[in-house]
């Protein structure tokens, strides 16, 4: 498109003002300050507790509400009559027993410091798939990614390898302790009930998934949780996308009668 200067395909002085105002990213303490982002977030977040418990009490009163429901082997022990820390009730506590949401909240806050004050970047996952398909690609001499503009600020850590990567080790830590888990709660198994039908709409979702996160610069985890986290207008504007997208997901995989 061309200006109506004299600079051809070149942006002009203004249109360029006009580029870098609307790509920029804002953080909102440049905005409102401090004080005011704190105060707004929380706001936000009281707005949608209020909007959630809403829709619980509307599904609760016409009798569609379905509580989570745990298994046997997933809840609390009785308690012995006398405590002791080396017992089948304390493992049961720490590796068998469902950890409340609030537990969860609790430990992914801690790690999510850690993170920051450890590699000095915020917390994210999907990036580092990314990473992960460079080094396999170039490792077989099928691509060179350092001619690739998204890579281009990134080679150093290409260059550096796997085992020096923050973001894999992350990775690679969440898949093994996802693994396990169950092992140790001893209840790891396949789940083999499923279709040739239901294996192409797993695959289309992740590549939906994968490309999705990519054009929007991450997931739920780092455009989600790090952008608000770090006060950024992006995970404002990522939330109620990420909701519309998972309702028309789960509406999607009713009406096509995918198991899940």
């Amino acid at each position: 498109m061309r200006c109506s200067s004299n600079s051809g395909f070149r942006l002009c002085r203004a249109c360029k003002f006009g580029y870098d105002k609307i790509h920029k990213r804002l953080y909102l303490p440049d905005v409102f300050g401090y004080v005011g982002t704190i105060v707004l977030s929380l706001l936000g977040y009281l707005l949608i507790y209020v909007i959630d418990k809403k829709y619980e009490d509307k599904r609760r009163r016409e009798n569609t509400l379905k509580l989570e429901e745990y298994a046997e082997w997933e809840k609390e022990l009785p308690q012995p009559k006398r405590y002791k820390f080396f017992s089948k009730e304390t493992y049961h506590k720490f590796f068998v027993k469902r950890w409340s949401y609030y537990t969860g909240a609790v430990f992914i806050m801690i790690m999510f410091i850690t993170i920051l004050v450890t590699t000095g970047t915020s917390w994210g996952v999907t990036a580092v798939f990314a990473h992960w398909a460079a080094w396999f690609y170039q490792a077989l001499g099928i691509v060179d990614v350092s001619n690739w503009e998204w890579f281009s600020g990134r080679m150093d850590a290409i260059k550096g390898g796997f085992f020096n990567h923050p973001g894999s080790m992350r990775n690679m830590g969440i898949i093994i302790g996802a693994l396990i888990a169950p092992l140790l709660a001893g209840h790891f198994s396949f789940k083999k009930d499923f279709r040739l039908k239901d294996v192409f709409f797993y695959a289309i979702g992740g590549l939906l998934m994968g490309y999705g996160a990519r054009i929007a610069l991450g997931c739920n985890v780092g455009a989600l949780y790090s952008g608000l986290s770090n006060m950024s207008l992006s995970g404002w504007v990522f939330m109620p996308s990420l909701t519309l997208g998972g309702i028309l997901g789960v509406k999607l995989t009713k009406k096509l009668n995918i198991k899940i």
